[in-house]
């Protein structure tokens, strides 16, 4: 059975999860985000597959479309969020040493985290 997670900004859904890498389904729900955070032991890569994300990254502000990815790595400053109408849909692919849900440090949460 596959681990799936409900957030205040949608849920996530773990497809595969090996030594070294993670493989999620990210559902954000219109008009929500997730907190502006960053990972010490960990970076991602997110690959849009259904609507657009808003996307923060260091400094970079940019919204990417369907079959666009960006890479974020360890220690960057990053945002997910969906500004839409409909459901934004994203494949997740994380890859370090330690990929636990503890390894987020939130500098800014919409709920208050």
């Amino acid at each position: 059975m596959r681990e799936t997670d409900e957030r205040p900004w949608g849920s996530y859904e773990v497809l595969e999860e090996r030594p070294g890498f993670k493989v999620k389904r990210l559902e954000v729900k219109p008009g929500a985000r997730l907190s502006l955070q960053r990972h010490s032991r960990r970076s991602e890569h997110w690959v849009v597959v259904q609507g657009i994300a808003d996307v923060v990254c260091g400094t970079r502000e940019s919204q990417l479309e369907q079959g666009n990815h960006i890479f974020i790595p360890a220690e960057t400053n990053h945002r997910l969020g969906n500004s839409g109408s409909s459901p934004l849909t994203l494949i997740e692919v994380q890859l370090g040493d330690y990929l636990g849900e503890d390894d987020i440090v939130r500098l800014e949460d919409d709920y208050k985290r």
